[in-house]
């Protein structure tokens, strides 16, 4: 069982979440565009404060690896580095698709049916995302990669899939005639569905190593439209 500071700033949604046991103890969020230098230590140190706790009580810090924004990126993993070292704990990384899955399943609950596919997506450029495939035990089912939307976007799946992200907006209109499609702009990316999974990791010690851990920025381009594989 762990107390864990849990960072996220993929996105413009700056958010700290201060768990024991993977359980939400404080949290502070700002959805603002460029504040992450500004507010993130603050953060930290308030979710401490309000739980009368001290930074000797923390077991690990967690931040959100990516893919997201450059800026926001470094400002994270920047700071867990540094808030590790000086406490001398363990630094836990989080895919950022997974837990803004895991959050839209938190958020959505059983109305996610079984055979659902979550897509959660990170707004990238123009029509570009970064995606990829959840089921419904956030089992990630296909590879994290860039996509761009077109018409035929994601005709190969039959099944439900449930979009969610800063990224899926912009798919609306084409989407707008998809029944087995459904669209959450509203559930964002929060450092609260990054708890249960740094939990486990945590348990299994799945550590980084503080001094070469960097980002998964997910930078490169690709053209067309990428294929699902392994989905029918």
């Amino acid at each position: 069982m762990a107390l864990i500071i849990n960072i996220e700033t993929a996105t413009q949604m700056c958010s700290v979440a201060l768990a024991k046991d993977g359980k939400l103890l404080t949290l502070r969020e700002l959805h603002e565009k460029n504040v992450h230098a500004e507010v993130l230590s603050t953060f930290a140190q308030e979710v401490l404060q309000e739980a009368n706790l001290s930074w000797s009580a923390l077991d690990a810090i967690a931040v959100s690896e990516g893919p997201g924004s450059y800026t926001g990126l470094r400002i994270g993993v920047s700071t867990a580095k540094g808030l590790c070292y000086s406490l001398d704990i363990p630094l836990i990384a989080v895919s950022t698709l997974q837990s803004l899955a895991a959050f839209a399943q938190i958020t959505l609950g059983e109305t996610i049916k079984e055979d659902s596919y979550i897509a959660p997506m990170i707004d990238a450029r123009r029509m570009e995302v970064y995606t990829a495939f959840f089921d419904h035990q956030n089992i990630r089912k296909s590879k994290i990669e860039p996509h761009i939307f077109t018409e035929d976007s994601f005709k190969e799946i039959s099944q439900p899939i449930v979009l969610c992200g800063d990224g899926c907006e912009k798919a609306k209109d084409l989407f707008a005639s998809r029944e087995n499609i459904e669209i959450h702009p509203e559930i964002l990316c929060s450092s609260k569905g990054m708890m249960a999974i740094a939990e486990e990791k945590f348990q299994q010690q799945e550590f980084e190593d503080v001094a070469y851990f960097e980002p998964f920025y997910l930078k490169e381009f690709i053209a067309g439209i990428p294929r699902v594989k392994g989905l029918r």
